[in-house]
């Protein structure tokens, strides 16, 4: 049995696969799946791509033919909610669809057959996942220097919302936000793989974990934003969360 550590963007995960000890690059669905061990545990490394159809293909591949036990879920995400910035770090409480509607055969946001809108994460998985983060940032790992500075991450956790949508503009962020608020939701950042993902590990009864660091505000210049922090920033702090989370299991 393996933990997965799934990404969506290679920058997202690069460095991880030069770590693997015993690494061994298998081709399946179209994916490669780099297993091997990584901090003392069994890993298979794997790329989600952009989307939920392509993150639900891959979850789904790890699920069956890797037989992986839980899945840790890191990338990047557009902060939504006022209290999250860029730097950020957010730690998944469970996932909802902000593009997903059915109604009126449904109520907005619901999924079909599910009797559910929301997929949470698992409970005992993401308190690993906490007590990681908070070892990280106070152990003294407390920012990173970029082209503007000092980012000196928030620990948050909560929602998050998927969609497959990049999100680059103040009105269309302020609308999602605004609509899952309306029903009774407090989304945290956007994203466009979690939902998928989450409702797979849901539908296998496999744990997930997922954490996000906010690379843009979602809005106009979120473009800028995100491509930046991806190159400068976001390699090292997937580097620094899988290994502090991977020690937590030992």
């Amino acid at each position: 049995m393996a933990t997965a550590i799934l990404s969506a963007l290679a920058d997202e995960q690069s460095g991880l696969i030069e770590q693997l000890e015993a690494a061994e690059c298998i081709h399946h669905a179209g994916r490669d799946f780099w297993c091997g061990r990584l901090h003392g545990q069994r890993v298979v490394l794997a790329l989600s791509r952009i989307g939920k159809v392509s993150a639900a293909i891959t979850v789904a591949a790890l699920i069956e033919r890797f037989q992986v036990e839980r899945v840790l879920f890191t990338g990047v995400a557009g902060g939504l909610a006022p209290s999250v910035q860029v730097g950020d770090i957010v730690v998944a409480s469970g996932f909802v669809q902000h593009d997903l509607d059915v109604s009126p055969l449904y109520p907005r946001y619901q999924v079909p057959y599910y009797d559910r809108d929301r997929f949470d994460c698992d409970e005992a998985l993401t308190a690993i996942l906490l007590r990681a983060n908070n070892d990280l940032w106070v152990g003294g790992f407390a920012g990173f220097d970029t082209e503007n500075g000092r980012l000196l991450p928030k620990l948050h956790t909560g929602l998050l919302a998927s969609g497959d949508q990049f999100v680059g503009s103040a009105a269309k962020s302020a609308a999602i936000f605004n609509g899952l608020r309306a029903a009774g939701h407090e989304p945290l950042a956007v994203e466009m793989e979690g939902a998928a993902v989450a409702q797979v590990c849901f539908d296998h009864r496999v744990p997930l974990a997922a954490v996000r660091t906010i690379s843009d505000r979602a809005d106009d210049a979120a473009h800028l934003d995100f491509e930046r922090f991806l190159r400068d920033v976001a390699s090292r702090v997937a580097h620094e969360i899988v290994g502090a989370f991977l020690k937590q299991l030992s």
